[in-house]
């Protein structure tokens, strides 16, 4: 089972701004629980119950949400107040949390090789908190689908979804060969194609399963798109020397790294979970 997840926490996120200028983007709010929990939530239905976390300056709060704040529940412990903290409580006494930091930001691709101390030799999970993946009650997570598919394959597996043709510049886009409805062995991929270039309008999104070869892959990875090391780059090498599959999941995503995104997913969550109960 993949028992490992990263989240390369280490971005700006400028399109928030003013907002993001001292507040990690990955805490903002979708209605009363930070972006990055969500994603915490999704890999723990998953089995998975060690996570590192690739920050960056001014990232220190996501590392005091991830921990015990004493003052703070000393002051409603005995108050309805306190079952509030109760989702965050059962991550922090159930999994672990470490921490390291990428100094530069070289791409996707650089900030998964500056978490492989926290991985090891292990297969592991990767998780971009911008995208928030929602499924319906009693269905298993986005990550939890793809983790039942490592089982069965052992290779690298990308979560993919269609976007439309005037999209496809803002994604990494895969080809390949269909095995079976929603699951491609992939031929080719391009980091963030104009769209007469791109090879299909299938779009990577933020959730991967990596074998630990990868790493060493990424650092014989010259940078690409933007002068950055792109995981896509060291994922097509993979896949031309092994496999790597994509998989069209079952869910709703949302881009939450957009504002127009962050504010569909926040009136989405509110309507279908928050106001129902099961926030």
């Amino acid at each position: 089972m993949i028992k490992k997840c990263l989240f390369p926490v280490a971005g700006y996120g400028t399109r928030f701004l003013p907002a993001t200028k001292a507040m990690p983007k990955e805490m903002l709010p979708i209605v009363n629980k930070p972006l990055v929990q969500y994603g915490v939530e999704e890999a723990v239905a998953a089995g998975i119950d060690s996570f590192g976390f690739v920050t960056g300056r001014g990232k220190r709060a996501i590392a005091d949400h991830f921990d015990i704040s004493y003052e703070l529940e000393s002051q409603i412990a005995g108050s309805g107040k306190e079952a509030l903290l109760g989702t965050i409580r059962d991550l922090i006494d159930n999994n672990t949390f470490t921490f390291t930091r990428q100094n530069e930001m070289k791409g996707l691709g650089h900030a998964i090789l500056s978490g492989r101390s926290m991985i090891g030799d292990q297969p592991f999970a990767v998780i971009l908190a911008d995208d928030l993946c929602v499924v319906e009650e009693g269905e298993d997570s986005v990550l939890a689908q793809m983790s039942k598919l490592y089982n069965q394959f052992r290779c690298s597996i990308v979560a993919i979804q269609e976007v439309p043709m005037d999209e496809v510049h803002k994604y990494g886009v895969i080809a390949g060969e269909e095995m079976k409805e929603g699951l491609f062995r992939i031929t080719d991929m391009v980091e963030k194609p104009p769209k007469e270039k791109a090879p299909t309008n299938y779009a990577i999104i933020g959730r991967y399963i990596l074998t630990p070869d990868i790493f060493e892959i990424i650092e014989s990875t010259e940078p690409g798109k933007n002068g950055e090391v792109q995981i896509t780059d060291a994922l097509l090498t993979q896949a031309k020397n092994g496999c790597v599959l994509a998989y069209k999941f079952k869910g709703r995503r949302f881009d939450c790294g957009s504002i127009e995104g962050f504010v569909e997913a926040t009136n989405y969550v509110f309507e279908n979970f928050y106001q129902k109960g099961k926030g």
